[in-house]
């Protein structure tokens, strides 16, 4: 099912580790980046801000929601919003999405069949199963090879940022090694400071940083017996860069006092709504992918209890996003993908200790796409009547991942190194499916 709209619009160890980051760095050869979506398509996207529901959330009480399925299926929420989209309903916990729903199409018709929260989690991020011995690269370590320092990104601040928590189910990284490993913030958005880790001391001025960085370098003579060493000055450079972002401009990008109370306020003083802020804030600034690790979403006990408290922050946090990027004329370069590893299962389970739990349901669940050239208003593929099944345009996590990279510029078909070297594909193909189900309804 489709359906369409019109567009409404610190020490001689740390010396040592930075040559090694800046060594694996310099090993890596970077494949060209070709765009090939159709012609007359908006210009490539720059950004990605990806929030991750990390546990899967129930995609029955977000965005397809099954108000006639029962309440073995519904639970207390048995309702819907009625969006700003003729024939678009979302869940009824979500009142500032419904008036956006012109920014962002649904897809309500992904499905992967993986009920592990490891398996299904990589397979979302890399668009591989595991068992092929490697570790693949995630959707954003892709774009840091791409858009990252290889292609002529000159940002002070990395090319993938996890705000605030690595995922932790595999290295995101994979095999392009650690220099394309993302800067995890750590911190609390929410909280003044946001102690950003390497970044902001709590306690310690910026006069005391510097006194701390000259007395570390009067002690260490490795810089002087190495002089002239290749591997040597681009450890010290990696070094300077490193104090530009404690003590220079680039820090305040995590400076959330920049910001008037009124924003603030408009994006939630949750931590997730300020975590959105900041993820504005760096793609404003041209970071090229951004995480928003969002915890909290595996529940299989007390789900309604669980939604009643969540729902509200991501309602707030997610629609003022859309609307501050579409009012600073920053939507239309920067895509937004909301989703986790799979949804919940439909049917709810009322027996103890769960509660009114929901458990993993990797069949069938929901994911949400906005901006960087993505239509808005629009629905892809459906499910049953119970959201158990998809009955069509199923849509499998490597469809959605070319997707994105076609709107970043990047041929899914291309390759870069794999750990030996030999090129690999940055999607894969399967034998009984080759190719890939490009979203082209919304592109």
């Amino acid at each position: 099912m489709i359906t369409p709209v019109p567009n409404s619009n610190p020490t001689r160890s740390r010396r040592i580790a930075s040559i090694a980051v800046l060594a694996a760095l310099a090993g890596v050869l970077l494949a060209p980046a070709s765009a090939v979506a159709a012609d007359r398509s908006p210009p490539p996207a720059k950004s990605v801000i990806q929030i991750w529901m990390w546990g899967g959330p129930s995609h029955l009480d977000t965005f397809d929601p099954k108000p006639n399925a029962g309440s073995a299926y519904t639970g207390p929420l048995n309702a819907t919003q009625v969006t700003n989209v003729p024939g678009i309903e979302i869940g009824q916990l979500f009142p500032r999405l419904a008036r956006q729903a012109d920014k962002y199409s649904i897809i309500r018709s992904m499905t992967h069949g993986i009920n592990s929260h490891e398996t299904a989690a990589y397979l979302m991020q890399t668009g591989n199963v595991p068992g092929s011995g490697a570790v693949f690269p995630s959707l954003g370590a892709i774009v840091s090879w791409f858009k990252g320092y290889r292609a002529g990104y000159s940002g002070e601040i990395p090319p993938y940022v996890v705000l605030t928590e690595a995922q932790g189910r595999f290295a995101e990284e994979g095999f392009l090694g650690p220099a394309f490993k993302p800067f995890v913030t750590g911190g609390d958005p929410a909280r003044n400071p946001f102690a950003v880790e390497g970044l902001v001391a709590e306690g310690l001025s910026d006069e005391q940083q510097r006194r701390r960085r000259a007395f570390m370098d009067s002690l260490d003579s490795l810089p002087r017996s190495l002089a002239g060493n290749p591997l040597m000055n681009a450890a010290e450079r990696a070094e300077a860069r490193a104090y530009d972002m404690i003590l220079g401009e680039a820090r305040k990008v995590f400076d959330m006092r920049q910001e008037s109370a009124d924003v603030r306020e408009r994006y939630g003083l949750s931590s997730f709504g300020q975590a959105c802020l900041v993820a504005r804030r760096l793609v404003e600034r041209g970071v090229p992918y951004v995480t928003i690790n969002y915890k909290g979403w595996d529940t299989h006990k007390d789900h309604f209890e669980i939604m009643a408290r969540r729902a509200p922050e991501l309602d707030q946090g997610l629609a003022t996003l859309l609307t501050d990027l579409a009012e600073r004329g920053l939507l239309d370069s920067t895509i937004v993908y909301w989703g986790g590893e799979f949804g919940r299962t439909p049917r709810v389970d009322w027996d103890a200790p769960w509660n009114g739990g929901r458990g993993h349901y990797g069949a069938c669940f929901s994911v949400l796409l906005a901006g960087g050239g993505f239509k808005g208003g629009m629905v892809v593929g459906a499910s049953d009547a119970t959201g158990e099944r998809v009955v069509s345009r199923p849509v499998y996590p490597r469809d959605l991942i070319a997707s994105i990279l076609l709107r970043l510029g990047i041929d899914p078909a291309g390759t870069i190194p794999g750990p030996s070297g030999t090129p690999v594909r940055l999607v894969p193909e399967t034998e009984n499916r080759p190719g890939f189900g490009i979203l082209t309804e919304i592109m």
